[in-house]
């Protein structure tokens, strides 16, 4: 056991206030907590819990498609609705925020074309008196408020109606090109707590968190993930990290106990992810669970999950915030779950570990200047993935000649936990990038103490290569590599002319974006397309070239031509966001005088044989927390990405980046690959309901009650993977949009 604190007066003081607050809290949900889902994952402690008991198991499969909302959009949609009494909001129409009346279903308002916003979800927050109601949004790097009861923006926020993201983070904001965060903040009191998503490259922004009036849009406080000289932790990194590392972001789901004033923090991995040899030490608060008070930011308690990644082994998943019964004893406590399959359990104000964890030891790793650390902390909890990938355990679908190469490349390669990724072999790691349990895949029934995890059991191939430095001038050769990089990354979102599809038009992009931007979309992703950090820079002024640009000069960027949509448009574009005027170019070097590696080493995210191992790929997964125990596991989604023979049937697989909701009554309505929707019984997994959308479902469902009616909200407007479980081409299918299910009517 390694508690990760100090114990100050000041800290002890609190947690004899704390502690006396929770001893005389009521620990059952109150009948009034839990009915409205105003928040991402329903309330501010993200459980995906709804108390209303009209759908139960025994009428469940009963439900039928009230009505829908269409998107038909040909970017995906993976936003995820709040309904506030009787309006839902949602994105629709070309990026645009849209009120609905939920009983009329008529749009009350549109705020129109707002490019670049955040497209998993918004926050909403009311005064006491209900006169101030306001959305918190975040697009193109800014944080900004429109009137939730008129859809116009609040000029007044901000400066000029806006935040400006990119400053405060002790870097020249004019040099960042991504830090909005792919999810929205949380909510608690006055305060919009901030996560952020600075991308993964080396020299990405820190991933800092930040506290921002909701009504003013003024800065109230920052916790530096990163520790600067001084702060606690700082002696975990070398001296000078601080100015040159990125990431230790929350990129996703950011949980609070409204009634401690506690903030959850689920922080990522540092940049660069696989190899860290400028970041020698543990690395606080990398891939730590942080408990913050959430009115000034002071750290509580942390524990860290993996000692100086090597991984990518984020923490994505909402914390989840439960009451549990161990040994007679009642324990407020919050649960992680990790992308590696491991769950991690601590009293929610003390941060004392609730079940054993035990640090154990690893390899260490054999690349010039790296020192991975030799031992990781290891929970008692049974884990729920495989962490390994054995020639037992291949996939059974592969073809005997597909097979027997997987036999020699694992016989060449290492595979297991907290095997360190080489230059001079293969590393498969199980599970990859991708999870385990990933951002929306945890939920909970606060008061039973059983948590809920949709894991993902794809593995990784990593393999570090030396970044070399760029070259001047491109042969034709080099020039035939960036049409191998375009079939084989970005043709099939942005067409096979570059005329776009799912993916917008690239045709002579170049000629309206400065190279620095291009190089900033393609290594760190921007909006929903991920980053490719494996592109060398050679590769990327060859295909900036092409696309029609020259990186040695500056091009102005064209305005972007929108479209107004129908409907009541009451506005556009959010506030205008003023232009850099001397805008920096993206860090690429260490500071001046810093000590550093003389090399720098890559590896792209080894994604191409997601099913390597035999299914299930995907799961749901319940576990009793008070009894540490795995309760049921039932295989969810459907892939048919490795099955021979009848493509229709496929495999159980694929729940990456999916949602829940956990009701009252006993259900689990959990979405999954492939247009999945399936309602399980709570109490041993058993599927008593499910349907196939139309099309595939990338958020985070939402339920909620109007006029005593329960009513559950899927996003189905996204794109199939592949076109052997199409169903949109099916006869009778829905159109993309948003799907709201509810009982006959009597």
């Amino acid at each position: 056991m390694h508690l990760k604190y100090p114990f100050t007066k000041i800290y002890i003081f609190v947690l004899v206030v704390l502690s006396a607050v929770q001893t005389g809290c009521q620990t059952d949900l109150p009948s009034s907590e839990n009915t409205t889902w105003t928040h991402y994952g329903g309330s501010p402690g993200q459980s995906k819990f709804f108390n209303a008991s009209e759908i139960n198991k025994e009428n469940v499969d009963q439900l039928e498609v009230a009505w829908v909302y269409p998107t038909e959009e040909q970017m995906p949609n993976f936003f995820s609705p709040i309904v506030v009494d009787t309006t839902m909001y949602l994105v629709g129409k070309n990026s645009s925020l849209i009120a609905i009346n939920l009983h009329t279903r008529e749009e009350i308002w549109i705020h129109a074309n707002l490019t670049g916003i955040t497209k998993r979800g918004i926050n909403y927050w009311e005064s006491e008196d209900k006169n101030d109601r306001r959305l918190l949004l975040t697009v193109n790097n800014s944080l900004q408020a429109i009137d939730a009861v008129t859809g116009e923006s609040i000029q007044s926020f901000g400066k000029n109606g806006y935040v400006d993201l990119r400053q405060g983070l002790d870097r020249d904001p004019t040099s960042i090109r991504r830090i909005q965060p792919m999810m929205p903040g949380v909510i608690y009191d006055d305060l919009v707590i901030m996560g952020s998503a600075p991308g993964e490259n080396y020299f990405s922004a820190p991933g800092h968190i930040r506290a921002y009036h909701v009504v003013t849009g003024e800065l109230m406080w920052t916790f530096h993930t990163i520790p600067q000289p001084g702060e606690y932790g700082y002696e975990t990194w070398p001296k000078d990290a601080y100015k040159y590392v990125g990431g230790v972001n929350a990129w996703s789901e950011i949980s609070v106990d409204v009634e401690k004033g506690i903030a959850y923090l689920p922080l990522g991995s540092p940049t660069y992810d696989y190899y860290g040899a400028d970041r020698v030490g543990s690395n606080l608060f990398g891939n730590s669970l942080v408990a913050l008070d959430a009115r000034t930011g002071e750290r509580l308690w942390h524990f860290q999950t993996v000692h100086h990644d090597l991984w990518d082994y984020d923490l994505s998943p909402a914390p989840q915030l439960l009451t549990i019964n161990k040994d007679g004893k009642t324990i407020d406590a919050v649960a992680v779950a990790t992308k590696h399959g491991f769950m991690f359990v601590f009293d929610r104000v003390t941060g004392e570990p609730v079940f054993p964890i035990e640090e154990k030891a690893f390899p260490p790793s054999e690349m010039p200047g790296e020192e991975a650390w030799p031992t990781q902390p290891i929970p008692s909890l049974p884990n729920f993935t495989r962490n390994e990938v054995t020639v037992e355990t291949l996939n059974p679908y592969f073809s005997d000649s597909v097979r027997e190469v997987w036999i020699q490349r694992l016989g060449e390669a290492k595979s297991g936990l907290y095997v360190p990724p080489s230059d001079q072999y293969e590393t498969i790691m199980m599970p990859g990038a991708l999870g385990g349990a990933n951002f929306g895949n945890t939920a909970s029934d606060p008061a039973s103490g059983i948590m809920y995890v949709q894991t993902q059991e794809h593995a990784s191939i990593y393999k570090l290569n030396k970044v070399e430095p760029p070259k001047i001038d491109l042969s034709e050769n080099e020039v035939l590599r960036v049409m191998n990089l375009y079939d084989n990354t970005c043709k099939s979102c942005h067409g096979v002319d570059m005329s776009g599809g799912v993916g917008p038009s690239l045709l002579n992009v170049g000629q309206h974006m400065i190279y620095d931007e291009f190089k900033s979309i393609v290594i760190n992703g921007k909006g929903q397309m991920p980053g490719f950090i494996h592109v060398d820079e050679e590769t990327l002024k060859a295909l900036y070239r092409y696309l029609g640009g020259n990186p040695r000069t500056f091009n102005f960027r064209r305005n972007i031509e929108t479209k107004t949509p129908e409907g009541p448009v009451v506005a556009t574009g959010g506030v205008e966001i003023l232009p850099d005027e001397n805008r920096a170019s993206p860090m690429s070097e260490y500071p001046e005088g810093v000590d550093h590696p003389a090399d720098r080493y890559t590896t792209d995210y080894g994604l191409d044989w997601p099913g390597l191992a035999a299914p299930p790929w995907s799961s749901l997964v319940a576990y009793d927390l008070n009894k540490g125990t795995i309760k049921w596991r039932r295989p969810i989604g459907q892939d048919s990405l490795y099955v021979q023979g009848d493509p229709s049937k496929g495999a159980p697989g694929g729940v990456l980046r999916k949602g829940m909701v956990i009701t009252s009554s006993g259900l689990v309505f959990a979405t999954a690959k492939g247009g999945k929707l399936y309602a399980l019984d709570a109490d041993d997994g058993e599927i008593v309901w499910e349907t196939t959308l139309s099309h595939e479902v990338n958020g985070q469902p939402s339920m909620f009650l109007l006029d005593g009616k329960q009513y559950l909200v899927v996003n189905a407007s996204s794109n199939f993977a592949r076109d052997s479980y199409d169903h949109s081409k099916k006869a009778g299918a829905l159109p993309k949009g948003y799907v709201v299910f509810a009982l006959p009517k009597k």
